[in-house]
């Protein structure tokens, strides 16, 4: 009895995931998912393998196409997520997505992921998508705190996290194994406080 009423508080005081919002940069376009266009550029980003190792998923097996086509055609109906596609507005292509997710409502928290295929890197999409959707988070979601996990080997995503604002907070040591080594995974998080001063640009 007691996890079903704390199911129905942490629901109770969900914010509206529901809504899918589309959010413009300059650069970046956050939107819902258009399953039957999108799907071709997601699959081929989650079947990157640079996006597989720096995901921590270079060990699972890969998804097929029926299990993506049926994930990303009911992403548009969580209530409990927001899942969005990243699009490249200059090429008008998708090439990756931004998700909040893991939810907590007493803590008014949650996880960002965001995953860009080849096609969307090294032109500054991932700095603007993150600060779009944090807007998004502490603006229309009014949460108090968002976090995520990169791993060590990956300081290029670090750096977009830190200049849109997150702080290194601790390290999970050794929590990946990696080939022949294990890799530390780092948990960073922004503050809506934090968030108010600097607006994703410390």
């Amino acid at each position: 009895m007691a996890d079903v009423q704390a199911v129905a508080e942490n629901r109770r005081v969900s914010p509206d995931f529901l809504h899918k919002p589309t959010l413009t940069g300059d650069r970046a376009l956050l939107r819902p998912f258009r399953p039957g266009a999108d799907l071709p550029a997601l699959a081929a980003a989650i079947a990157d393998p640079e996006v597989r190792r720096m995901t921590g998923s270079a060990h699972h097996p890969p998804f097929d196409e029926d299990h993506l086509r049926r994930w990303y055609g009911s992403r548009n109906e969580q209530d409990d997520r927001l899942d969005l596609a990243l699009v490249d507005r200059a090429a008008d292509r998708c090439v990756g997505e931004v998700v909040l997710n893991e939810w907590d409502g007493p803590n008014r928290s949650c996880s960002l992921r965001i995953l860009i295929g080849p096609g969307g890197r090294d032109r500054g999409l991932g700095t603007e998508a993150v600060r779009l959707v944090l807007g998004h988070a502490f603006g229309h979601l009014a949460l108090h705190r968002v976090s995520l996990h990169v791993y060590a080997f990956n300081p290029r995503a670090r750096r977009v996290y830190e200049k849109a604002g997150f702080v290194a907070e601790g390290v999970l040591r050794e929590a990946l194994r990696d080939g022949d080594d294990r890799v530390d995974d780092v948990v960073m998080s922004v503050l809506a406080h934090e968030w108010a001063r600097h607006r994703g640009r410390p």
